[in-house]
């Protein structure tokens, strides 16, 4: 027994949601039979980022139905009304166990074959586990990972009987961060093990890894550093220590895991191309199976801005935008043959917001590092803001900012998606720096905002004049007037 749909969205995640509001915008909803989502998970899509942030707070923690997607974009929330009232079905609860793309066919953990004409696969990714590294213990009542509702309520229940008690967190990643400020928040002590040198190692520089080290050990967090867990000490069912490889004993009355992700991959294998550890695409999302479509975690995709280059992002933003181009390209495929070819216009994008702090990466962190602003512990009820620029070939790559406005994030962003050309300004902006650029700002009428006087984040000096045109690169922004509208204004 079977069922047959002419689209098919593989996975319930974020990019499912979003593929699912573009897909009824651009048809004004879906015939019976036409469009459903099929989901291991019991709910309809949600916005993943509220999981490791509002999620997890002591009080008015977020809660379904208040972050169905698309409520992380400002947009309408899809719960379940929503996809019934647009003639979308949902398959929730469900678990695919094999795809065969030759005969467009997916069979489920009920028994059930389901066919489609065009399939999107947006089954994102999956928690690395402990096992997979050595290390037993996974199965422990009080060992948590973070990746599905089901894995955030799970969280919350351990929390609380931890209550001034011990966590342990391993990972210095997204996750780790980003639960280790929620574990402090619900006033549990916490150690963070990870073998990097520094926190967000492939992302942060040490020095701006060094300013939210601080800024976590000011709350109480420990880091330990250069080591790894070598075996989890479990008794009755619990951790109740982690071993590290250099012999330390840390008592735990919990354990969060956070030491990466890997993409759902498995369903394709030997069925469409892969890289980079996904499926690929090309820039209309469209696997190496003309019927087949991969969107969000497990897309590699070619990047315009990084000169064609395959990139697999991680990252909610990406999910969004990723699905929105695969519904596009299946309803409109107008540009054809002629659009197969071209990257994709992404501008890669990450966020995260932990206690008071809130910080923003654009582009891609390759090339020369240039920090600037202050990066001093902040005052009391004061706000941090810093940053760094990554310039390559005389041109912004990248760009970090914490405690930007959305006016300053929006000018970082569009700096970074033009390739600002820096080396001509750069003798003039080495001797004047941020007076020039206002006095710029000033002569072409552009809005200052955040560069009014009294207001204008300070920038290390540097002896060579091409990096006197990074430590610039904020304020440079500002010069043309450049918006972005691609950044996000509300996220959980």
């Amino acid at each position: 027994m079977g069922r047959a749909f002419a689209y098919v969205i593989l996975g319930g995640g974020v990019a499912a949601g979003y593929a699912a509001l573009e897909f009824a915008r651009r048809r004004a909803g879906a015939s019976p039979g036409e469009l459903c989502i099929i989901s291991d998970e019991a709910v309809a899509p949600y916005e993943r980022p509220a999981l490791s942030k509002g999620y997890l707070l002591p009080q008015g923690a977020a809660r379904l139905p208040a972050f169905h997607t698309c409520a992380g974009a400002n947009d309408e929330v899809l719960t379940e009304q929503w996809y019934k009232d647009h003639g979308i079905e949902l398959v929730l609860a469900t678990r695919v166990i094999s795809a065969d793309v030759r005969r467009k066919t997916l069979l489920t953990d009920s028994g059930e074959t389901i066919g489609y004409k065009t399939l999107i696969v947006a089954t994102g990714a999956r928690a690395s586990e402990l096992e997979e590294f050595g290390v037993r213990g996974s199965d422990a009542a009080n060992v948590c990972y973070l990746r599905s509702l089901e894995d955030a309520d799970k969280m919350v229940g351990v929390m609380k009987p931890c209550h001034g008690g011990n966590a342990v967190v391993i990972g210095g990643g997204y996750i780790g961060m980003e639960c280790a400020a929620a574990l402090v928040a619900n006033e549990i002590k916490v150690t963070m093990v990870f073998p990097g040198k520094h926190c967000m190692g492939r992302l942060f520089t040490p020095k701006i890894a060094e300013f939210y080290e601080k800024y976590y050990a000011a709350k109480g967090v420990v880091f330990v550093k250069g080591t790894a867990v070598k075996s989890l000490e479990v008794s009755d069912g619990k951790v109740a220590a982690a071993i590290l490889r250099d012999g330390r004993r840390l008592p735990a009355d919990m354990v969060v895991v956070g030491i990466g992700a890997r993409a759902n991959t498995g369903l394709f294998d030997g069925q469409l191309a892969m890289e980079r550890g996904g499926i690929k695409v090309n820039g209309r999302m469209q696997t190496s199976d003309a019927a087949v479509y991969a969107v969000g975690d497990v897309a590699a995709f070619p990047v315009a801005l990084l000169g064609g280059d395959v990139r697999r992002f991680e990252h909610v933003d990406c999910a969004r935008r990723t699905a929105r181009r695969a519904i596009e390209a299946i309803l409109e495929p107008s540009g054809g043959a002629a659009e197969e070819g071209k990257a994709f216009g992404y501008l890669p994008y990450f966020y995260s917001r932990v206690f008071a702090l809130s910080w923003q990466f654009y582009g891609d962190n390759a090339g020369e590092a240039v920090h600037f602003g202050d990066f001093s512990p902040p005052v009391a009820g004061g706000k941090p803001k810093f940053g760094a620029c990554w310039v390559s070939g005389g041109r912004v790559a990248g760009a970090f900012i914490e405690g930007g406005s959305p006016e300053e994030n929006e000018a970082m962003a569009s700096a970074v998606r033009s390739r600002a050309a820096i080396a001509d300004l750069a003798a003039e902006l080495g001797s004047r720096g941020l007076g020039f650029a206002d006095e710029e700002s000033r002569r072409k009428g552009v809005r200052r905002g955040a560069l009014a006087a009294g207001d204008r984040p300070t920038y290390a000096r540097h002896a060579t004049v091409g990096v006197a045109a990074a430590v610039s690169i904020a304020a440079f922004a500002y010069w043309y007037g450049w918006m972005a509208p691609y950044v996000v204004k509300r996220d959980f």
